[in-house]
């Protein structure tokens, strides 16, 4: 790069890679595979259209202005691309590099730039912290002043997305999962002895779905850490630009997880799965970590994943309803398991499983983007509860926190008495009606 004024916006050891830049030849292949394509139609929201400006702008041969950002913001980042690629672009790579690149130079306003750095930096990282907004949260539910709020329909006259966001907020339950150092023995004969991430959000207001994660895995046999000196993975962090922050919590990680032995680190939410597998990239120039991120990356497995090797104990219980499987992004795509979470559900006796078209495409959950690209994420959450409705389906079952609240927001809107359910959720089910 030439340093020239209002150009040099990809520099740094954060910048895209040329070589990957490069390795796209503009087939089109991803075009059917980007759910941002597909609902405009437009080049410059396909995946060749986002990199095709990230070349220009590497190229010197445009500016990063406000325009180009948003066709870069508008991206999802839910990866189907690279699945669809035959040159083995590494989109996700790029959109995080460029989105790094943005972060710094972006003009947002005042109040919007503190709330984003109050969420993201001071209360997301921190369990604590998070877990009293969400207290407050459940305040807000259990008192009956939500209920008010949305009788006097104050929120939609102030802004229609704030009050479509507020009406999606989770109930949030009595009881939490707390990283707190606490052992999880193994029923019957040993198996493996696990770590097991807690995460940010999901141990807030998904606390009995996490019980029944340990649950599933003591019933197969392991011995179940959950290590009080863990963090937030950084995935959020960085979708949107904040490297540093994300190399840090990473950091505390890896110190975490590689302070004892364990034959598996697992994870019950695919896109912290997806973030923990690739810290060995993300921690790549750092002297001290880089070889533990990798050899912690290489022991990250997906819950699903794990349980379908170890092989999974079948269960005995039977589930008796009509269940389809909704592909989080970040689990077929940025970690190729698709077969594991549909194995474990046919195991269960009764259960009929049914699959929906397009089970791989895009609920609209993406980690903020729900924020930040309402009116999008809603278009998407549209499509994808016309095609689970057509499947006849009485529970929905996925695996990723952001999808378990983007559906079962679709669900209630619908009102049709659907389901939204982990995969982990079901199998322990089963185990409990043996």
């Amino acid at each position: 790069m030439t340093g020239t004024p209002g150009l040099d916006l990809f520099s740094g050891p954060d910048a895209p890679s040329e070589t990957d830049l490069y390795k796209c030849v503009h087939c089109g292949f991803c075009l059917p595979a980007c759910p941002t394509y597909l609902l405009t139609g437009l080049e410059a929201e396909s995946p060749r259209g986002r990199i095709a400006l990230m070349k220009a702008v590497n190229e010197e041969r445009i500016e990063a202005t406000p325009d180009v950002i948003d066709h870069w913001d508008l991206c999802i980042q839910c990866r189907a691309c690279e699945v669809a690629c035959p040159s083995g672009v590494p989109y996700g790579k790029l959109i995080e590099a460029t989105m790094a690149q943005v972060a710094p130079r972006r003009k947002t306003g005042m109040l919007p730039k503190l709330a984003g750095n109050l969420l993201l930096k001071q209360i997301l990282p921190h369990q604590r912290r998070l877990g009293l907004v969400t207290g407050g949260l459940r305040m807000f539910q259990r008192t009956g002043a939500q209920a008010l709020v949305r009788k006097t329909r104050l929120l939609k006259m102030i802004s229609p997305n704030l009050a479509s966001l507020a009406d999606s907020a989770p109930t949030v339950p009595a009881n939490t999962f707390k990283a707190s150092g606490q052992v999880i023995p193994a029923q019957g004969p040993k198996r493996a002895r696990v770590a097991l991430l807690s995460g940010c959000v999901m141990p807030l207001v998904h606390g009995p779905q996490m019980d029944a994660v340990t649950r599933v895995l003591a019933r197969n046999g392991c011995e179940v850490v959950v290590t009080r000196e863990q963090s937030c993975c950084g995935a959020i962090n960085s979708h949107v630009g904040d490297l540093d922050l994300a190399r840090d919590l990473a950091r505390q990680n890896v110190d975490a997880f590689m302070a004892e032995e364990f034959d598996a680190v697992i994870v019950a939410s695919a896109g912290c799965g997806a973030r923990m597998k690739e810290y060995g990239h993300l921690l790549r120039r750092d002297h001290e970590y880089a070889d533990r991120a990798g050899a912690l990356a290489a022991k990250v497995k997906d819950v699903h994943e794990f349980l379908a090797e170890l092989p999974l104990l079948p269960p005995k219980g039977r589930l008796e309803a009509r269940v389809t499987y909704q592909d989080s992004c970040h689990l077929a795509n940025a970690q190729r398991i698709t077969d594991a979470p549909r194995e474990l559900l046919r195991t269960i006796p009764a259960l009929e499983l049914v699959e929906m078209e397009g089970a791989t495409q895009c609920c609209g959950a993406g980690g903020t983007y729900t924020v930040t690209q309402r009116e999008f994420s809603l278009r998407l959450l549209d499509a994808r509860m016309e095609v689970i409705t057509a499947t006849g389906a009485q529970i929905v079952a996925t695996a990723n926190p952001g999808c378990i609240l983007q559906l079962d927001y679709g669900a209630r809107l619908q009102g049709a008495g659907l389901v939204v359910r982990y995969v982990t959720d079901l199998l322990d089910e089963a185990y409990r009606a043996e």
